[in-house]
């Protein structure tokens, strides 16, 4: 499998440190706020990553931490925090907002197919480990405390913007336009480990520490969590790619430094969901929800497949118009699906074929958009409908659209709507009617569909023949 690292810019062929298991890094939630479904666009590709390793039968570990705690309004450490806002919001307490928005994350997920990562941390669980990690960054030289507060010093490292050339006064957090920079700082790029209360009187969640009581910075989280369940070498690192820059930044510094030698291998960003207003997100316009798309009329699965449609390095567009376009898709998949008839026999010579178009999609960056074609190739293939429904199956382990399920589901349905309309009567009026049309007497074949309608019974002319439904 080839991967695109953003550390060195380039596809590379995946190699992990240990045939044991792939360790695996997932970013989580803040959760002060239900997640909006430019969020969840990266949760459903790293979902698709995880199931795409595990298919082609690497051991995967995966872990994901849940912010509940520490997370500032501002990526530069500044304002206030996040989980702190959302608990005057609603006028709970911070743990409260915390479990409630958990719950709601991932019923999102559960709408949307995407498994629960191995291990989920929240954040206020490991706080010896952070207090441990920052004591030894401290002890190292690569921290410094100055107004209550400990700061990482991105001064003593060789190269701090790891994932990118540009100009370091561009990325700068103290000269982000309304960022207000911070006195205590020794230089503009270091970043808080601990705060403590000499700052932040009113921060709900405090704990003891060597340095006063207060609470750890939102970047130490994913650093600790990590090496605590994955240990000191990291294979996969997932994330929205706004989070490349300060977070993965500052995780990457305070991670080496601490160790002293490479941490991760492959970081994996997955672009912006935009509007035609630009990127998403949940102070602009209207907050966008899985729960809001399924309240007008749209299934979870038509957002996925949306998503699977294009590839995760490119900025997808969100519209109603394209959403809208993802529903048609899916619904006429599932007709498609639920039409073919599983005779028990299996093709394997095709089913490999139709595999290897499979996988090379998967292998080439994780080319969803690939392989969702290649399950439109399954349906114009060539073979039985046994090997079609078994390549289905098996595709969909990784793209968890629901295809067979789906696909049952709606035969029960036309299975049941086909009982519900039965009538003789009515059945042979429209069959004298369909005699009188074939026989071109127009005139007996509008009076049987004039007494039909007396009768509330409305005529619908399809390709595949006459139906009735009730009026």
């Amino acid at each position: 499998m080839y991967l695109y690292n953003s550390l060195s810019h380039k596809k590379e062929l995946f190699t992990p440190n240990s045939s044991d298991v792939v360790k695996m890094y997932t970013c989580g939630p803040t959760v002060y706020h239900f997640a909006h479904i430019g969020n969840l666009r990266t949760y459903i590709m790293e979902d698709v990553l995880e199931k795409a390793l595990r298919y082609e039968g690497y051991p995967v570990k995966r872990v994901m931490n849940i912010t509940d705690v520490g997370h500032l309004a501002s990526d530069a450490d500044t304002g206030e925090d996040k989980m702190l806002k959302g608990a005057k919001r609603e006028h709970k307490s911070v743990m409260e907002i915390a479990k409630y928005y958990t719950d709601a994350f991932f019923a999102d997920c559960d709408k949307l197919n995407i498994k629960r990562p191995d291990v989920v941390q929240p954040a206020t669980g490991c706080i010896p480990e952070f207090i441990n990690m920052v004591s030894g960054l401290l002890d190292k030289g690569f921290a410094y405390v100055a107004g209550g507060n400990v700061y990482f010093d991105t001064s003593k490292l060789e190269k701090y913007y790891v994932f990118n050339d540009h100009n370091e006064d561009d990325l700068a957090v103290g000269v982000r336009e309304g960022v207000e920079e911070d006195p205590n700082k020794r230089n503009k790029n270091d970043f808080v480990l601990w705060f403590t209360k000499s700052k932040f009187e009113d921060q709900a969640l405090k704990w003891d520490s060597p340095w006063g009581v207060g609470y750890p910075g939102w970047h130490i989280e994913c650093s600790g969590i990590s090496m605590k369940y994955l240990g000191e070498d990291l294979d996969i690192h997932c994330g929205g790619i706004d989070n490349a820059f300060p977070h993965h930044t500052n995780e990457i510094a305070q991670s080496e430094s601490y160790l002293g030698h490479k941490w991760c291998n492959y970081w994996f960003h997955v672009h912006h969901l935009n509007t035609d207003t630009g990127k998403m997100s949940k102070s602009k316009g209207e907050f966008l929800t899985v729960s809001l798309l399924e309240s007008k009329g749209y299934s979870p699965m038509a957002y996925r497949l949306f998503c699977l449609q294009s590839h995760y390095r490119r900025n997808l567009v969100f519209s109603w118009e394209n959403l809208d376009n993802a529903q048609t898709a899916y619904d006429k998949l599932i007709a498609r699906i639920a039409a073919l008839q599983d005779d028990g026999t299996v093709d394997t010579a095709v089913f490999d074929k139709l595999k290897e178009r499979f996988v090379g999609a998967l292998n080439g960056d994780l080319n969803t958009s690939l392989a969702v074609t290649a399950v439109y190739d399954v349906l114009k293939e060539k073979t039985n409908d046994g090997t079609k429904l078994a390549a289905l199956r098996d595709f969909d382990r990784v793209l968890s659209l629901n295809l067979l399920e789906a696909a049952q589901q709606l035969q029960e349905k036309q299975k049941q709507e086909a009982e519900a309309s039965a009538d003789p009567e009515i059945d042979a009026l429209v069959a004298r009617r369909t005699a009188a049309k074939k026989e071109r007497n127009f005139a007996e074949a509008d009076r049987i569909r004039d007494e039909l309608k007396a009768m509330g019974v409305e005529i619908i002319d399809t390709p595949q023949g006459t139906k009735w439904r009730k009026a």
